[in-house]
């Protein structure tokens, strides 16, 4: 039996502190998904990936792909693979620095049978 997804990377998110995770804080959870969205007009990163998360059909910015981990990422989402990457809350940590509170798990999805 083939894998319905493969690992792909994991990473920490980064950022966090300066975004919208703390207003969805309550909501998070290990296993949740999120988006994965490029934001090609980031002064600060020219690979900047953004981590959204959605509550009730409203996005969330909860930060980013770590810069200097995402140039690969940022490829694909450029070239339109949006649906290539799905991207998992794997572990939530209140107690630790917010660079390292929540962690992420992507993986590269198999492609829907037509």
């Amino acid at each position: 039996m083939k894998a319905h997804q493969k690992h792909y990377m994991s990473c920490h998110l980064a950022g966090r502190q300066y975004h919208d995770a703390d207003l969805v804080w309550d909501y998070l959870r290990v296993g949740s998904v999120v988006r994965l969205e490029r934001e090609a007009d980031n002064t600060y990163d020219p690979n900047a990936v953004q981590v959204i998360f959605n509550k009730d059909g409203e996005d969330y910015l909860l930060g980013y792909i770590p810069k200097g981990e995402n140039k690969e990422v940022a490829d694909f989402l450029e070239m339109g693979w949006e649906s290539l990457f799905r991207c998992v809350i794997n572990s939530i940590n209140p107690d630790t620095h917010p660079e390292q509170q929540i962690h992420l798990t992507i993986s590269i999805q198999r492609k829907p049978t037509e």
